[in-house]
């Protein structure tokens, strides 16, 4: 074990040792409860005769001294055990060494293995987490009772990323171990968004009198400290880091309470532990206070309290630790014979160990204590397994011989790879077959008090069987922070958060874990704190005012409920009407000059295609859907070239009657109504044909334009085929130009009642209705387009309504005296 340390000068070989006197030694009170949870095991294990009948445990401490000059000094005489030191000669053949247990950290474990690894004698370390290099050795005949190291490296990161802790200062103890933590877990916080504010080395154990030593320190922490924007402080050490960092921050903490010590979260890993001794008995552990440290998993175990309770100096007593333990912990002195008189109080039996403080001595099991206590119930189970295995072969009866002269320890090591049992506190302990402890650790919150005791309230545990990335378990809710926080979750990250509707922007040359929180551009968005990168909504989203979220866009299509679409709908309908009306007009008076003048087939087929093109129109004014898409084209299409195709009808009717009344003629043939009606039949059917054509390839259908507006997703109609939709408009200026020449010819054909020049006029105006329509529909978008469509329909349509029908019902309604065959032959 590692229980006492001595201040010893380094031999530079420039004169004798003897001449350099040891200081007085320091006791680590605390880790005397190591010494009681193995004297405690034994005792049980000696006092349960279903594990070892007729065999008694015996056991032998040596101390390390946290040295290793020592460390090897007392190997060698635990090994060979004479009272002089002489190697490789052991004269006490009764007591047969089966097992050891120790060290306390990695360093005295190395040491430990490399003499007794020769051996094969089994190891049961009880601290050592750093158990890759023991595994590389051929030699090492270690078992580790303490999880491994690479556990705790994940649940750190996991817990500073649950608590978004991103700044962090790092203290390493300054030895290869230190090192070797610090190559593993800074890359593992580099790749979960952590970053270190800076790393500081320290020192195992100080020498008091060292005061240069000591100054580099305190200078070097209160630095960190002062100037660290960091919160929190991660500290990997070994037994008696708590010591080291608590003495070298004496001076800056009795200088300034309030400013770098208070106020912050310290998280400890598993070697280290809540332990002062010497003139630092003393002293509190209020900087502390609020701190999360990892051990390893232990439970109460029953009567070890009681067993603590009758620990009392007696004369007599065999355990040679105890009085200088009570000594340094009661600040007393037990009466010597060499001293005449006593300058410090003296040892009475009244003392206990209850009455120590946490730092000094703890009544509850600790997770170290309870390595041990499972380190000798493993031994005395293999230790069983042995014996059994010698009974069942029957070879003798040796087991119940208590020298049991033939066991050898290498003996033990296939009963200890991979042994499971269940221990006192009804727990399973188990080694696998590399003989690690299969466990895992607990999270400790530390809570100290005025009267320097302290209490350990268990927030989390890591489980290293859990699935990955989710091995840490803790409850926040439970952890006492330190009072400075006033109750709020500590914050430790190198500037503040970017919040929602901003992104983190790195600063040149420094850490990826600072940088300037910069607003999202234009059209992107950030819903989280410290998002990398703004992004854009999705195509039916748009940013809202504070580019924090997204807002679901309107669906939007030109509607009979909005203003643009009732005066459409209106100025339709009253076309529709008024050219019913004239239709009406027409058949009524379907026997009069003016109306049978120009063939009333062709003009009842206009009137009635007008109608068609008025409604038509209301396709366009309707929701976009399968069917409405489908027919609005294809019928404006089909109506609008039975109308142009019945103006083209009549101009060539007047044509041909003018060119039939020259003698000789040929024409007279086609005068009549079936020129008429081929013409009509022939250009609609064309334009049918087309249309056929678009809707089997590509039918218009409904969509979405996502696009052209930023808070508004337009319904409308997708064309389809671009190809098809201009084939059939320019088929109907194909028609139209075709009619405007031929009238335009016929203008001026000797015919009272020649429609030439209403024609002409009328195939101007739609003629320049369609072609200022091309520039406007493509310039336009959404609800604009459908609506820059219809006003062409409606306009064109009203045009060759006007232009060809209204001055013969001026003529039929208001002056009904020109409308006869008298008046028509005088004025001829």
């Amino acid at each position: 074990m590692s229980h006492i340390v001595y201040h010893l000068h380094k031999i530079q070989f420039k004169e004798h040792p003897s001449l350099k006197p040891s200081d007085l030694p320091l006791v680590i009170t605390k880790f005397y409860q190591h010494i009681l949870a193995l004297s405690f095991a034994v005792k049980e294990i000696n006092e349960d005769f279903q594990i070892l009948p007729n065999i008694t445990l015996g056991f032998h401490i040596y101390d390390s001294y946290h040295n290793p000059r020592m460390t090897y000094r007392t190997t060698v005489d635990l090994l060979f055990k004479s009272q002089e030191f002489v190697p490789n000669y052991k004269c006490d053949s009764q007591k047969n060494l089966m097992a050891i247990i120790g060290g306390l950290s990695p360093d005295t474990s190395s040491y430990i293995n490399e003499l007794v690894g020769f051996f094969k004698i089994p190891q049961l370390t009880y601290g050592s987490l750093a158990q890759e290099e023991f595994q590389s050795n051929k030699r090492s005949s270690l078992y580790f009772m303490v999880p491994k190291e690479d556990h705790q490296h994940i649940g750190i990161v996991q817990l500073l990323h649950h608590f978004s802790w991103t700044w962090i200062g790092i203290f390493a103890v300054d030895n290869n171990n230190g090192e070797n933590f610090l190559q593993e877990l800074e890359p593992l916080l580099s790749q979960n968004g952590i970053c270190s504010s800076f790393i500081q080395r320290l020192s195992q154990l100080i020498n008091l009198a060292d005061f240069k030593e000591i100054y580099l320190q305190v200078w070097s922490i209160s630095i960190n400290l002062m100037n660290s924007k960091a919160k929190t402080f991660l500290v990997y050490g070994e037994s008696l880091t708590i010591m080291t960092l608590r003495g070298v921050t004496f001076l800056e903490d009795s200088g300034n309470k309030t400013t770098a010590l208070l106020g912050k979260v310290w998280i400890m890993t598993a070697q280290i532990d809540f332990t002062l001794s010497g003139l630092q008995i003393t002293w509190d552990l209020q900087m502390f206070h609020g701190a999360i440290s990892f051990t390893v998993h232990s439970r109460a175990v029953a009567g070890f309290k009681e067993f603590l309770q009758t620990i009392k100096p007696h004369s007599g007593c065999r355990d040679g630790f105890l009085q200088d333990v009570w000594e340094q912990a009661f600040d007393c002195a037990f009466p010597k014979p060499e001293l005449q008189e006593m300058q410090s109080k003296k040892c009475t039996g009244e003392m206990k160990l209850e009455d120590l403080p946490g730092p000094a001595f703890e009544m509850e099991m600790t997770g170290q204590s309870y390595s041990i206590y499972n380190a000798v119930y493993a031994v005395a189970h293999a230790l069983k397994a042995l014996c059994t295995l010698h009974f069942n072969r029957k070879k003798t009866m040796r087991c119940k011989n208590p020298e049991l002269p033939d066991l050898q320890s290498w003996q033990l090591h296939p009963f200890l790879q991979g042994i499971s049992f269940n221990n006192t506190a009804g727990e399973t302990v188990f080694l696998n077959d590399k003989g690690e402890a299969m466990g895992g650790f607990d999270i400790i919150n530390f809570i100290p008090f005025p009267n320097r005791s302290f209490q350990r309230v268990r927030v989390g545990k890591i489980d290293p069987h859990a699935p990955k990335e989710k091995e840490l378990f803790i409850d926040k809710d439970r952890i006492v922070w330190h009072p400075a926080f006033n109750h709020v979750l500590p914050f430790s990250r190198c500037n503040d958060p970017c919040f929602p509707g901003s992104w983190k922007k790195g600063i040149e040359g420094e850490q990826f874990c600072c940088y300037n929180c910069v607003p999202c551009p234009e059209g992107k968005i950030s819903n989280e704190n410290d998002m990398e990168d703004c992004f854009e909504c999705s195509e039916d989203h748009y940013p809202n005012k504070e580019k924090k979220g997204c807002i679901l866009k309107l669906v939007l299509f030109l509607t009979l409920e909005e203003t643009l679409g009732i005066g459409l709908v209106s100025a339709a309908l009253c076309f529709f009407f008024l050219t019913s009306w004239i239709l009406g007009t027409f058949i009524k008076y379907r026997n009069t000059p003016i109306v049978r003048a120009n063939n009333r087939s062709l003009t009842y087929t206009l009137l009635v295609s007008l109608l068609l093109c008025f409604l038509s129109s209301l396709f366009f004014l309707s929701q976009p859907g399968k069917v409405t898409c489908l027919l609005r084209q294809s019928a404006f299409g089909i109506t609008f070239s039975v109308a142009i195709s019945s103006v083209l009808a009549k101009t060539i009717t007047v044509v041909v009657a003018f060119m039939a009344t020259k003698p000789g003629s040929q024409m007279r043939k086609w005068v009549g109504k079936r020129l008429a009606f081929c013409t009509v039949l022939f250009c609609s059917l064309f334009q049918v044909c087309i249309c056929i054509l678009w809707l089997s390839i590509s039918p218009p259908f409904p969509e979405l334009d996502m696009h052209s507006e930023l808070k508004e997703m337009i319904l409308q109609c997708n064309e389809g085929s671009a190809f098809f939709f201009y084939c059939v408009l320019g088929y109907m200026g194909i028609l139209a130009i075709a009619s405007f020449i031929v009238a335009f010819l016929a203008r001026k054909l000797p015919d009272s009642f020649n429609e030439a020049k209403f024609i002409t006029f009328s195939m101007l105006a739609f003629c320049s209705v369609w072609i200022s329509f091309f520039p406007a529909y493509l310039s336009t978008k959404g609800k604009a387009m459908v609506a820059v469509e219809v006003f062409s329909i409606l306009s064109s349509s009203a045009a060759l309504l006007g232009c060809i029908f209204l001055p013969k019902c001026y003529i039929i309604v208001l002056r009904p005296q020109l409308n006869h065959r008298k008046q028509l032959i005088k004025k001829n």
